[in-house]
């Protein structure tokens, strides 16, 4: 009977070991598909200031140099999708766009405000 509890005991351990490498390779290979991701993120890192977000324009203001932007995720700055105004480095980059125009945009942070710093209409 105790050679039967060794065995068995001996059958568990093994099973165990066996699961602990199977999910040890599966999280190996995991990180080596992240890690190829790696080297596409790379090219359109959120701190690369060609990293353009995209939105909807809601509302052109040239008396307070703002536009209102419906946009997706601003990730170089953390934030997520909302509606809010941001004031433009140039005042022409009113003129080139009205509301309801899709852009791509990019905003960074300026003497304590966020600022688009590059604006382009959607085409």
């Amino acid at each position: 009977m105790t050679r039967l509890f060794s065995l068995f005991g001996a059958l568990l351990v093994s099973t165990g070991l066996a699961l602990v490498a199977a999910d040890a390779s599966a999280q190996a290979q995991a990180q080596m598909h992240d890690h190829d991701q790696h080297g596409a993120m790379a090219a359109t890192s959120p701190d690369d200031p060609d990293t353009l977000s995209e939105g909807g324009v809601t509302k052109v203001d040239k008396d307070t140099g703002k536009l209102t932007i419906k946009h997706g995720p601003l990730n170089n700055l953390g934030m997520p999708a909302m509606t809010m105004a941001f004031k433009v480095q140039d005042p022409a980059m009113l003129d080139q766009v009205k509301a309801g125009e899709q852009v791509r945009f990019r905003v960074e942070r300026a003497n304590g405000s966020l600022v688009i710093t590059k604006l382009q209409v959607s085409k």
